[in-house]
């Protein structure tokens, strides 16, 4: 699934993104690490992996999922 990062504390390593309908997820540090990256910026497309309505892991939109 695909999303726009809404919001990025790179301190905490958490944020939230935006669906493409609108609706907000939210994002913790395991889910940021699992996906490798170092920094995120606003407005950026990623690929997100969403279990039980929770983002289980958080990447660039040209890199696969874990």
């Amino acid at each position: 699934m695909q999303a726009t990062v809404k919001a990025f504390d790179r301190d905490t390593r958490s944020g939230s993104v935006l669906l493409d309908d609108g609706s907000e997820l939210s994002f913790g540090a395991l889910a940021f690490d699992a996906g490798g990256l170092r920094l995120l910026r606003l407005g950026q497309r990623v690929n997100i992996a969403v279990e039980d309505g929770w983002i289980t892991a958080i990447t660039l939109s040209t890199f696969p999922l874990p």
